[in-house]
């Protein structure tokens, strides 16, 4: 698994990070506080607090292109 911190600010950040994450078979998550849910579901994203940093997990090992892909998500 690896995780990061990112960064959902505007609405079209969050449509166009749920189609790039679709593509992939892995499951992906986002925390937020004491709250996770599913990175593929537009619903539950938008339930949690987009104001400050997300913790994305992703359960794979080789995150490769995916990594390379939400980059600019990414909090540096």
């Amino acid at each position: 698994m690896v995780t990061y911190k990112i960064n959902l600010a505007a609405i079209n950040d969050v449509k166009d990070f749920v189609n790039m994450v679709m593509k992939y078979d892995f499951d992906v998550d986002l925390v937020s506080g004491r709250y996770a849910i599913d990175a593929k579901s537009i619903m539950g994203i938008f339930s949690l607090d987009l104001s400050k940093p997300i913790e994305l997990k992703a359960h794979t090992d080789e995150p490769g292109d995916f990594a390379k892909e939400i980059e600019k998500y990414i909090v540096k």
